[in-house]
């Protein structure tokens, strides 16, 4: 007989961290820098109505994702797999690569739009990338935290 493997985390575990991290991290952009700071829409090349829908839109699958990353994550609690820092690492993890990705792609790649306009833009894009790079970077070592936790735990029994 073998000595049983490392669990490995739920992937449903980890989908619903990493749904819910995106999502919520699209919702705080769209609320606070499209709705209440009016710094950007989400497709400013099209200005007037059209910049407005693709916010409505933007506002639609960010909520739409973390709904379902919270589905997911009930399923995991229900079935008793919930570990807190796996779904955390996985939260923080989405929330960082959509602010990267974001940052990187939307903003300098597709010029989707831009953090702010009429200002210097070096220390916004340091910011919001950087900070999307921390978030990152957290969430994968909570992620390989919890991993290795898991293995010592396994490996003890």
């Amino acid at each position: 007989m073998t000595a049983p493997g490392p669990a490995r985390p739920d992937r449903r575990l980890l989908l619903s961290g990493l749904l819910f991290g995106v999502g919520a991290m699209g919702a705080v952009d769209e609320i606070v820098f499209h709705q209440l700071l009016h710094w950007h829409h989400f497709y400013d090349r099209a200005g007037g109505d059209a910049a407005l829908v693709s916010d409505g839109l933007l506002h639609a699958v960010t909520w739409s994702v973390t709904v379902a990353g919270l589905a997911l994550l009930a399923d995991v609690r229900r079935r008793g797999g919930f570990a807190p820092r796996t779904w955390w690492g996985a939260a923080l993890t989405g929330a960082g690569a959509f602010q990267t990705f974001d940052g990187v792609v939307d903003h300098k790649v597709l010029r989707v739009h831009q953090v702010r306009y009429g200002v210097d833009l070096l220390g916004y894009d340091v910011a919001w990338i950087g900070a999307g790079v921390v978030l990152l970077a957290v969430g994968l070592a909570l992620l390989a935290r919890s991993r290795t936790t898991t293995t010592t735990t396994s490996a003890d029994r």
